[in-house]
């Protein structure tokens, strides 16, 4: 995560918040909530996932200094909260909960063709109140994803000036934007799937996301020299 290059940024960003990790829960979102709410909430997302970007983009070396912040403690922190994030998904737990009062009292609803509508979904998205709902369910997967914040964080503090943090928040910004695209047209597509099938992929994306959070934890060891890199 030490590159400036705008190609190696942009495929950073890409595998660490990209399409990949954000449709399934678009998919979610799309069992319950109608097209237009999709969208908004899809546009809302990239909106906010962009700010997130660019403050810590332009920020990255202040809030560093003011909190005390090392790219090691950097890379344990992410490391820890994505697998914790990803260990939910294996085992079936929604940490992104509507809250209590704006869930829906009935464990399975009714889609509005009239199909039922898991009890996952409804947990996570609520259609009388479409964008919050959306939003939270979309926080910790895209707009404060605990890698991504710390790859821009990362990418920035080793920046030369403004224009290499101008740079990563660009192509963080351009992520943001792909995401909300592919979720507006594949959400509604996806959402369509069975929900037996979305658990499935749940579980697999979260052994691999796992996975992705115990490297970079580990690299933040040997960063410290607690571990051998040859380990």
């Amino acid at each position: 995560m030490t590159s400036l290059n705008l190609a190696d940024m942009l495929a950073l960003f890409l595998s660490i918040i990209g399409p990949q990790k954000v449709l399934l829960s678009f998919a979610r979102i799309a069992q319950v909530l109608d097209a237009r709410s999709v969208r908004l909430v899809a546009v809302i997302a990239a909106v906010v996932s962009t700010g997130v970007g660019f403050t810590c983009a332009l920020t990255a070396p202040w809030l560093a200094t003011f909190f005390h912040i090392s790219t090691p403690a950097l890379e344990l922190a992410a490391g820890a909260a994505f697998f914790v994030y990803a260990l939910a998904l294996v085992f079936g737990i929604h940490i992104d909960l509507a809250d209590p009062a704006h869930a829906p009292s009935s464990s399975v609803g009714q889609s509005d063709d009239g199909g039922s509508v898991g009890a996952g979904a409804r947990a996570e998205a609520d259609p009388d109140h479409p964008i919050s709902s959306g939003v939270r369910t979309l926080l910790l997967p895209w707009v404060v994803s605990p890698l991504a914040v710390a790859a821009v964080l990362e990418e920035s503090m080793v920046a030369g000036g403004w224009g290499d943090r101008w740079e990563v928040a660009g192509a963080f910004a351009l992520i943001a934007i792909l995401n909300a695209i592919s979720g507006i047209v594949l959400g509604p597509l996806l959402g369509r799937t069975h929900d037996n099938v979305l658990e499935v992929f749940s579980r697999l994306l979260g052994i691999l996301l796992a996975a992705v959070g115990v490297q970079l934890f580990l690299i933040g060891l040997t960063t410290l020299g607690v571990i051998h890199p040859s380990h």
